[in-house]
């Protein structure tokens, strides 16, 4: 379902959007923060700042952004999870620390659906499968037979062991039945700056840390890994066109707080947020990060995490992933 159609009914008019808003009614006493597991400039950061602008102008308090990076967003999901449920701290929960990290790490400190509370999904973002002008294989299925050929040798760089992208990969390989050389970075930067200067062959990267690559010529994007294309790439196939039906592994990102909060402070903020999310000017924001599809009630979230979790746990299980590999 399109974000657009799936936000019209919640979407107010720009008449409505632009009119004052009684912050006292159903909502907490300010400050409000909201705390991101990832340093500043990144993706999860950027969303979330487009979002406190908004829901700060809207609701007449100061809304924060507290970056505390870390653990592939399990530092700052862990800090949430211990605060008072006030509705003063909030969570830009990440596919990381909601969907991956319960089955990579056993002695995580919290639990995802006892400890937290789902806000609304904020967007879904693909991946790009990409790599250098010097690859000789630039379509999938020549990528599938390069490493049939090569078993073990052709090398896949990620931001990390355990991250979406090494997970994305990790699908690829069951997938594919192919064997294949994970290279762990720290970080998107260093992963990049590898593969472009020829260091690694191939990797999964969001669409928000490759695009630029792509756009400027220096990377080249095989395929993305949601079932349909996102608007930012139009003529990139997606894997379930190239042969791998159903393929889907996301970056995505949503607002979360502390478990027990006051049900009418989430559902004032699961409105508003869907509300901000309409707005045509955010919708573009959005889309330039390549999120999409955000949007709807606390409930479909929480459903959206529970399948996440458990398609990302049986990949795990299967290629027998550890958070260091």
């Amino acid at each position: 379902m399109q974000r657009r159609s799936l936000l019209q009914a919640v979407g107010a008019s720009a008449a409505v959007l632009a009119a004052p808003t009684i912050h006292a009614q159903n909502l907490p006493a300010g400050p409000i923060r909201i705390v991101v597991g990832f340093p500043p400039g990144g993706g999860t950061d950027a969303l979330a700042r487009v979002l406190a602008q908004k829901l700060q102008a809207m609701w007449g308090v100061s809304i924060v952004i507290d970056n505390k990076a870390g653990a592939a967003g399990v530092i700052a999901a862990d800090f949430v999870a211990k605060q008072a449920p006030d509705g003063n701290t909030l969570l830009m929960a990440h596919i990381n620390s909601h969907a991956l990290a319960p089955s990579l790490q056993p002695k995580l400190n919290y639990n995802v659906e006892r400890d937290f509370t789902p806000i609304v999904l904020v967007g879904v973002t693909p991946n790009l499968l990409i790599c250098n002008e010097n690859q000789p294989a630039k379509t999938v299925k020549d990528l599938v037979a390069y490493c049939k050929q090569n078993p073990g040798k052709v090398s896949f760089a990620s931001a990390g062991g355990g991250s979406a992208q090494h997970l994305a990969l990790e699908m690829f390989k069951l997938r594919a039945g192919i064997d294949a050389l994970h290279v762990p970075y720290k970080g998107s930067g260093p992963a990049l700056t590898d593969l472009i200067g020829g260091q690694v062959q191939y990797c999964f990267e969001t669409m928000t840390s490759a695009t630029p690559h792509v756009k400027g010529g220096k990377a080249i994007a095989l395929a993305q890994t949601r079932t349909k294309r996102a608007k930012g790439h139009p003529t990139v196939p997606t894997m379930d066109e190239q042969g791998f039906p159903g393929f889907d592994a996301t970056t995505w990102y949503g607002l979360a707080g502390p478990a027990h909060m006051n049900p009418a402070f989430v559902k004032r903020m699961n409105e508003d947020v869907n509300r901000v999310m309409a707005m045509p000017d955010v919708i573009e924001k959005f889309d330039q990060y390549g999120a999409e599809d955000g949007g709807g009630s606390p409930e479909r979230f929480a459903e959206f995490i529970r399948s996440e979790t458990l398609k990302w746990g049986k990949v795990i299980k299967d290629a027998k992933v550890q958070a260091d590999s």
